[in-house]
């Protein structure tokens, strides 16, 4: 499904995540949409911010000491001014630690500290089925190239491609894909909207 909110390519792998870091997993069907499409969210029934409203407002009643909610939001403000929304109606802190932070040393930083994360879904110019599941020291080159070609948001903030980490310094195991296959979107001639479905994968001890 598309959504302005979440990245929902690659969620049913959710789950190996948790494991991964050996933490508790909460989720919540998408029920609702983009239905309130300004900057600056309000309450809105049947938006997809109010699903976020009722998984986080779980995992509080579940795990009263959660004090914050951390957000990976670069550069989208509809993403974080939602997120804001949503905490301050439960009362928490909100963590956006890359916010706003330079996208070419913010790649560098990830792929130094040995965050190792896939493509699953590219739909941006210059980029194709050839790159699904490569990770991002791969694709560096290719994505400073795109950027001085076409402004090509290097870490995706545009919608260019969404990604799915397989290994990090937070994981106590890796994930290793086995088994998956290309879907084709939009065969557009400069931007193809691809996807990389994942069917199966198995877990390996650090």
């Amino acid at each position: 499904m598309d959504s302005f909110l979440f990245q929902t390519v690659g969620q049913t792998q959710v789950p190996y995540i948790a494991e991964c870091m050996g933490l508790p997993l909460f989720q919540e069907e998408i029920r609702g949409s983009a239905l309130d499409q300004e900057l600056d969210y309000s309450k809105t029934t049947g938006d997809e911010t109010e699903d976020l409203y009722s998984l986080i407002k779980k995992v509080k009643e579940a795990h009263p000491d959660v004090e914050g909610v951390s957000v990976g939001a670069i550069l989208s403000s509809y993403q974080a001014n939602r997120v804001k929304n949503v905490c301050e109606r439960l009362g928490l802190e909100v963590l956006a630690c890359l916010w706003q932070k330079d996208q070419q040393e913010l790649l560098d930083e990830m792929i130094d500290s040995k965050l190792e994360a896939v493509l699953i879904k590219v739909a941006g110019i210059g980029l194709g089925k050839v790159d699904l599941l490569k990770n991002l020291k791969q694709m560096r080159e290719k994505l400073m190239t795109l950027n001085k070609k076409y402004g090509t948001h290097v870490c995706g903030e545009g919608g260019e491609y969404e990604s799915f980490t397989l290994d990090c310094p937070l994981f106590k195991k890796k994930i290793e894909i086995v088994e998956w296959e290309t879907i084709i979107h939009s065969d557009d001639a400069f931007a193809p909207v691809c996807l990389a479905k994942i069917n199966k994968v198995k877990l390996i001890e650090k």
